[in-house]
């Protein structure tokens, strides 16, 4: 039987870069499914380095029992420089020899689909065959060749619970608040969260910013609608919430409190949307591999599932929707009294 289409026996799961909650749900259906297709999978711990280290763990149905509801992951997660090198990927190469892995399902990002298809092609050119399957999950939802990457919502919703509760001491005090969100190169995560608690302003990477039009002039015409309490929400890719509060301060002189909810947004039970999300990239990444589909990364795109070829999928740029901005814009700039 060739390599192209020999029998799936056993895979690798992994969780590689930055956490997000549903890399559980993820992992759980991954699991779930090959062990009902007869097939065995080994969790690879700590992402590529465990690879490298050879840190795994077999895994079975009741190994991922009620993990769904649990954020983190329970694979850990970690990023590896020493992966990056062709001898750090060689001893990895020897895990997978060592397991005799059929293939490997990495639940991650950019990075982590980088890695693994730099692993296909030097397994493959040792006269090997390693399948590799990419599943998106980061907050950021950064990823440009899928609309969605499990994580974001909960995130999402996280901020949003703290912008919510801060709004309350904020009114009580008539006081500005600046809040910086996560998003060190894509402002998805602020601009979502900005709209959905009724920003003043929101700052966002790709809009180069104004400081008088964006910031300065939005907290007057609030003022002027009769609002005595402000709501500044700034993605760290946009610039720095202190940096911006002093500003404040400076040009108007109100004094802003600044909030920075940090890793929080990582963490906390993912949502339904996550959960399900996850539980389908999962599903479809094994039967991706059932189908001798190799090196493909499961995308969200038109509103519903699909695998990419994972070198075309890596040369993918999202285009920022700026239409959310524009909504924004109108029911915070429009006279009307903010909520």
């Amino acid at each position: 039987m060739s390599d192209q289409t020999k029998e799936i026996k056993r895979i690798g799961v992994l969780t590689s870069g930055g956490d997000a909650p549903g890399m559980n749900a993820a992992v759980r259906a991954v699991v779930r499914d090959a062990v009902s297709q007869g097939i065995e999978c080994i969790g690879i711990r700590r992402g590529w380095s465990g690879l490298i280290s050879s840190d795994f763990v077999r895994l079975d149905s009741s190994s991922v029992s009620h993990i769904i509801n649990r954020g983190g992951t329970i694979l850990y997660t970690a990023r590896s420089k020493e992966f990056m090198d062709e001898a750090g990927r060689e001893k990895a190469i020897g895990t997978c020899k060592l397991l005799g892995l059929d293939g490997i399902v990495a639940i991650g990002g950019d990075g982590t689909f980088r890695g693994a298809l730099a692993l296909s092609r030097q397994i493959a050119e040792q006269g090997h065959k390693l399948d590799v399957i990419g599943i998106p999950a980061t907050i950021d939802n950064d990823i440009g060749c899928s609309y969605y990457s499990i994580g974001f919502d909960t995130a999402c919703n996280t901020a949003i619970e703290c912008i919510d509760k801060l709004r309350d001491t904020m009114q009580s005090h008539e006081r500005c608040s600046v809040v910086e969100v996560m998003g060190r190169h894509a402002g998805y995560l602020a601009l979502y969260v900005g709209t959905a608690v009724g920003a003043t302003a929101v700052l966002i990477p790709e809009r180069p910013v104004d400081f008088e039009r964006d910031v300065v002039e939005k907290i007057r015409r609030a003022r002027l609608a009769g609002t005595t309490h402000y709501m500044v929400v700034v993605a760290e890719g946009a610039g720095s919430a202190f940096e911006i509060a002093d500003r404040i301060h400076e040009e108007i002189g109100i004094d802003p409190r600044v909030t920075v909810p940090g890793h929080i947004q990582r963490g906390g039970s993912p949502s339904a949307r996550d959960r399900e999300t996850a539980s389908r990239m999962g599903y479809m990444a094994v039967q991706t591999l059932l189908a001798h589909k190799g090196n493909r990364i499961i995308a969200v795109q038109g509103g519903r599932l699909t695998d990419l070829d994972m070198e075309e999928a890596l040369t993918m740029t999202k285009t920022f929707d700026m239409s959310l901005y524009t909504v924004l814009e109108a029911l915070t700039n429009g006279g009307a009294r903010l909520v």
